[in-house]
């Protein structure tokens, strides 16, 4: 891969729970939207925050620009531009960096998180226009992140192809409190056909996220062995987890706040992160709850790795 430094390339951490720490305004269900709407500012600071940090890769504050969250009308109305706000905020964070920092343009589900049968085909073009038509002038690459299955990330790839820009694919897989067996995503499917399916469809990078840490070591091995089997020696292969408690698909998603685990401080996820490098992740960062310190504790590891942290 050739953003590779040092052996592996570091994304940002997540962006909600950093602009509520910030101060930002924030409520659900607009969540990481209504800063961005009310006081764009915070975003700004975060992505600074993250560069600082070490971050190689910003991604742009667009996962809560979708009509459920936002609403049918704002979103109509207001979807396009705001995305377009979205990524001017990172671009500019990322051209005042004085190292090179890249611009990842997110587009998220589209319905609802981790719920693929949510997910409607005939729906989807025209929010993703929205979105594309937004971010387009702004981002280096697209990150289609958070993906519960091989149909709602298609759908993202379909929308994305015609700009010309690389399009990473990013996963969330099943992670219930104690579960076994061979990893899938949230829609059942097993990740390594999920993978062999999403490299055939052209995608730079694949990648796991908005997971639990446990869940990931199995999806890297089993991503790993597709991307091999595929012969894809230029494919990044990464992982960016949460630090959300488990807890069961919701039908009321917006009732409350997940609850941030204790035990995921910088220096044990750093843990998980050395492992999935060991695994051969070539691009590490964080989701939801995983913020600025946690980059940082990542970034002296890349520095330093024969230092015992």
């Amino acid at each position: 891969m050739n953003s590779k430094i040092n052996g592996f390339t570091i994304l940002d951490g997540g962006m909600g729970r950093l602009l509520e720490r910030l101060g930002a305004p924030f409520r659900l269900p607009e969540w990481s939207a209504l800063p961005l709407i009310e006081a764009p500012h915070f975003v700004t600071e975060a992505h600074s925050l993250y560069v600082e940090s070490g971050a190689d890769i910003i991604t742009t504050n667009s996962y809560g620009i979708v009509p459920h969250m936002i609403g049918e009308e704002r979103f109509a109305a207001q979807g396009a531009g705001l995305a377009a706000r979205a990524g001017s905020l990172a671009r500019t964070v990322a051209d005042q960096a004085r190292r090179p920092v890249r611009v990842a343009g997110s587009l998220p589900p589209l319905f609802e998180s981790y719920r693929p049968s949510r997910f409607q085909p005939s729906r989807a073009p025209a929010i993703l226009s929205a979105l594309v038509e937004g971010l387009r002038p702004h981002v280096d690459f697209w990150l289609i992140e958070t993906q519960s299955s091989t149909a709602e990330a298609f759908a993202a790839i379909e929308a994305v192809r015609p700009t010309g820009l690389p399009y990473w694919v990013s996963y969330t897989l099943r992670d219930e409190d104690g579960r076994r067996g061979p990893p899938q995503l949230r829609s059942g499917e097993a990740v390594g056909q999920a993978v062999t399916q999403t490299l055939e469809q052209g995608a730079a990078s694949i990648l796991f996220n908005c997971s639990q840490p446990e869940a990931m070591t199995q999806a890297v091995e089993a991503a790993s062995a597709a991307i091999h089997a595929s012969g894809g020696r230029d494919i990044g292969l990464g992982v960016y987890a949460n630090a959300f408690l488990p807890e069961p698909p919701s039908d009321t998603p917006y009732a409350g706040i997940s609850q941030i685990r204790s035990d995921l401080a910088p220096d044990n996820y750093l843990k998980w992160a050395r492992h999935w490098v060991d695994r051969g992740a070539t691009i590490v960062g964080g989701c939801c709850g995983i913020g600025p310190e946690h980059i940082e504790a990542i970034h002296r590891f890349r520095q330093h790795p024969e230092a015992a942290y």
